[in-house]
Order: structure tokens, then C-alpha cells, then sequence
């Protein structure tokens, strides 16, 4: 008798200035799957203290990994959304083997440029200023979404400006100044030996088009998955899309688990079928 797996555990991991709530129309697809979902706030935004840690990628791994641990999941599928996408590469990092696949979405493999990180640090110290703070998050903010969306869909401006507002500025600060501190990714993306999906918009302002496809590159077993009219947040810009595509991604994790023979965590088993 054949005795079915237990579908893999997902984690959903935020985009900067957001919080969980920006995966509900995943989260209740996937869970209608039978999928374990668990999308945590980071440190620092919605019910998640901040704490007093420095700035570090690596703490917000080892949050992930410690929330694992409490909810008994050894391995999981990661899905991370911008700066969710740069925690993924952080825990992947830190800890391969509890990594089942990927699914990153608007996050390069590359670190900052000495230009972009400076900009990181300047945005962090004056989101911190009570003058000048809300005016800078009021101005960047709408880049988060794609121009077709600002112009058809200006509920969802609304809603990503009001989860933006409401972020504590020194969050934000925060988790600026670790991303702009992390390292170059591209040597632990290719050694991932996962199924894996790169997800990009269209009309994404700040991750271009070619950042995606050197990240879905990268990956062993990826594939890209662009999504028209969709700027930089594409789970809330195109819900139905992004499901299908995680839905996807979790059938081909299914499968490569059935099929994975008892080998080391990490060893390269030759399979390169789902690559596309």
C-alpha cells in the first residue's frame, strides 16, 4: 500500500515595511492544500518585538530557526517577498539542510553596491527623524508597487501606505542596515540542490530584470516566473499568480522528495529535471 507524504511545510517571509498579513491569499490557498503555513512578522513589525540585537540577516535566521524549533518542523518550503527573500538567502545560509525549496521573489543574490548601501544607511537615519521620517516613507513607498497597479488598483496603494505608516521607524531602520550589510548569496543559491522558483515583476522598479534572472540563474533546479503588470510586491499585486506558482513549486518539492534516495543532506544527486 502506498502511503502518501505529508505535504511540506511552508514559511512566508515579508517584504520591508510590511508585515504577515501581506500572505493572507497565499496562506489560506496553501492551507486549503493541507500545507502548514507560518508566516511570522520579523523582529520589529507587527506583534514582533524589536529587541536589542544589532543589525544581522543572521539574527533574523536564527528567528526563523527558533520558530521552527517551537513549532516542531525540521524542514520547510521558504518563500521571501523583497526582504523576506533576503532572510531566505540568510537562513539558507545557515542552515541548508532545513531548507526543502525556494521561492524568492524581488531580491537580488548579490550584495549592495557601495552606492546602494549608502542609501540603505541614509534611508534608516532619516526615517528615525520625526520631521523628516514620514514624509520619506510617504514618498518611496508607492515604488513598491508596479505603475499599472497604482493606477488600477489604488485600494492596494492605500493599504501597503497604511501598513508602511504604521511601521516602527526604528524597524525599519534595523532591518535597512542589515540588509544593506549582507553578503553576496550567489555561491549559497548555487549550491542549494532544491526546487526552487524566482518570482519577478514586470514593472518592478527596484529589482531589475536581469538581478532576477541572475538570482533564477544561480539556482540549480529554478526556474523564473515573470508576472506582467506587477511591480515589486507581487503576492498582493497578483495573488492568483503567485499562488499557482508556489502551488507548483510544492508539487515538485513533493516529488523530489518521493524520488530523493537516502543520501546526505546536501549532496548533489545529478537531478537537474526541474530546471527551466
Amino acid at each position: 500500500m502506498t502511503t502518501l507524504a505529508t505535504p511540506v511545510p511552508v514559511v512566508l517571509l515579508h517584504a520591508l515595511s510590511l508585515r504577515a498579513t501581506m500572505w493572507e491569499a497565499q496562506a489560506g490557498a496553501l492551507r486549503a492544500l493541507g500545507h502548514r503555513v507560518l508566516a511570522p512578522d520579523q523582529r520589529g513589525f507587527g506583534a514582533t518585538p524589536l529587541g536589542d540585537e544589532p543589525p544581522s540577516l543572521d539574527t533574523v535566521a536564527d528567528d526563523l530557526a527558533r520558530t521552527l524549533d517551537e513549532h516542531g518542523i525540521e524542514r520547510a518550503a521558504l518563500a521571501g517577498s523583497s526582504m523576506g527573500g533576503y532572510a531566505a538567502m540568510a537562513f539558507l545560509r545557515r542552515f541548508p539542510d532545513r531548507v526543502a525549496g525556494l521561492a524568492l521573489m524581488s531580491a537580488r543574490a548579490t550584495a549592495d553596491s557601495p552606492e546602494a548601501a549608502t542609501q540603505r544607511l541614509q534611508f534608516a537615519h532619516v526615517v528615525q527623524d520625526e520631521k523628516a521620517g514620514r514624509p520619506l516613507v510617504e514618498r518611496v513607498t508607492p515604488a513598491l508597487l508596479g505603475a499599472t497597479t497604482r493606477r488600477r488598483n489604488p485600494e492596494l496603494l492605500a493599504r501597503v501606505l497604511a501598513d508602511a505608516r504604521a511601521a516602527d521607524p526604528a524597524a525599519l531602520a534595523w532591518a535597512q542596515r542589515a540588509i544593506a550589510a549582507r553578503p553576496d548569496s550567489t555561491d549559497v543559491l548555487r549550491a542549494a540542490r532544491v526546487p526552487a522558483v524566482v518570482i519577478a515583476g514586470a514593472e518592478d522598479a527596484l529589482v531589475a530584470a536581469d538581478e532576477s534572472r541572475h538570482v533564477a540563474d544561480a539556482l540549480p533546479h529554478a526556474r523564473l516566473v515573470t508576472v506582467a503588470r506587477a511591480g515589486h510586491l507581487q503576492p498582493l499585486e497578483a495573488p492568483e499568480k503567485v499562488t499557482a506558482a508556489l502551488g507548483r513549486l510544492l508539487a515538485e518539492i513533493a516529488a523530489t522528495d518521493h524520488d530523493r534516495p537516502a543520501t546526505p543532506v546536501g549532496a548533489d544527486t545529478g537531478n537537474r529535471g526541474l530546471a527551466c
